[in-house]
């Protein structure tokens, strides 16, 4: 059985001394930081250790991200210590039921319609959405300190108050230079009390979104990271262990397959949503399925593999155990998720996503393999 994203947090809370499974097999330490590092795809890392020789070796386990491969799921998946099907936030936008009719969430920037629509955390308050408690409130409730080290804008987010949840003290960070002093900070105590801090830097995946993945600039950051950490392993006191992860990997693309000018495939359409890795398709009435399944099969047989939802949770996509019932309709009435390295755009209201370089989300393992990285062994 692979590792995922959803045992990090259950293994750092089993180390702290909570009890439960330790599957990463997590040595006790006094405090435990967490930094994710966006886009930092195992498959990725493995090509090119010349340039990041550190990551490449101190990486303990690969992981999976778990699908759909992206950001605001895959946070989710670490922060509950539990896959998509248990925590709700099925992609980086899905139909939520308002008043009768769906209406799109985007779950990375919590905003309606779009990723620069209005702000939905009055109507679609995140802890509703998405109300299960997190494995941090968990190491809360025991005792350990909760540190944040994240870009300043993120400590109020919807994302941050739907899956991370617990209080916590915020050390603002944008930089490499601030992800650091942070964590150093976080480190740098001589208290017994234990702290927990989880930090995040984005760098890495937006240079791959608007460059590619292992452009000369994506290679340049990677670079930059590594030196980062080579410095903060030497600094770290011994009280500290850092784990490092990513929450996807990435693709370039190379075949861009445009939705909006394919007038077939909106009949019966009600709403699409997702991205252009994985697309959800709400319908306007269930008896459409199989007309819209047939043209959307039709069109995209060779670029993606369309299913129905019942095909995707029979075949247990979205986690191992069968989602609740406002979980399920959340997911699309098809799926269509694209293969190789095709993308699946709506640019009329996806204009930034439509024409980004660097994609993920679907099921390769550069999207869905990331490494797990430890400035300490695993227990034998």
């Amino acid at each position: 059985m692979p590792y995922t994203l959803a045992d990090v947090l259950p293994s750092v809370a089993a180390s702290f001394g909570l009890g439960g499974p330790n599957p990463l097999g997590l040595e006790p330490n006094r405090d435990v930081v967490v930094l994710l590092i966006d886009g930092l795809g195992a498959e990725l890392l493995a090509r090119h250790t010349d340039v990041a020789p550190t990551l490449a070796a101190h990486v303990t386990h690969t992981l999976t991200a778990g699908f759909p491969a992206t950001t605001a799921t895959s946070l989710a998946s670490l922060a509950l210590g539990a896959p998509c099907a248990t925590h709700g936030v099925i992609g980086y936008s899905f139909a939520l039921p308002d008043d009768g009719n769906l209406r799109l969430l985007n779950s990375l920037t919590w905003r309606l319609d779009a990723a620069t629509g209005v702000d939905a955390r009055e109507q679609f308050p995140p802890e509703v959405v998405q109300p299960r408690p997190s494995r941090l409130q968990d190491l809360a409730a025991h005792g350990v300190e909760v540190h944040y080290v994240i870009p300043a804008f993120q400590a109020e987010s919807g994302l941050t108050r739907a899956v991370f949840r617990a209080a916590g003290t915020v050390h603002p960070a944008k930089t490499l230079d601030e992800v650091r002093a942070g964590i150093l900070a976080v480190a740098g105590h001589s208290g017994t009390r234990s702290r927990f801090a989880y930090a995040y830097f984005p760098n890495l995946d937006a240079t791959g979104h608007l460059c590619g993945p292992e452009s000369e600039q994506w290679l340049t950051v990677l670079g930059e990271v590594d030196a980062f950490v080579a410095g903060l392993l030497t600094d770290l006191p011994p009280s500290c262990t850092l784990l490092i992860t990513g929450d996807h990997g990435m693709i370039h693309a190379d075949n861009v397959i445009d939705l909006d000018v394919r007038g077939h495939l909106q009949q019966g359409v009600r709403l699409i949503a997702g991205e252009p890795r994985v697309r959800h398709v709400y319908l306007e009435r269930p008896e459409a399925l199989p007309d819209v399944m047939a043209a959307w099969s039709g069109e995209l047989s060779t670029h993606a593999r369309v299913v129905s939802r019942e095909e995707a949770l029979d075949e247990h996509w979205f986690g191992p155990t069968p989602p609740e019932p406002v979980i399920a309709r959340r997911i699309g009435d098809l799926l269509a998720v694209a293969k190789d390295r095709t993308v699946l755009v709506c640019p009329e209201r996806e204009p930034l996503e439509s024409n980004l370089i660097g994609h993920h989300g679907a099921w390769t393992s550069d999207e869905q393999l990331v490494p797990l990285i430890s400035s300490r062994p695993p227990a034998s």
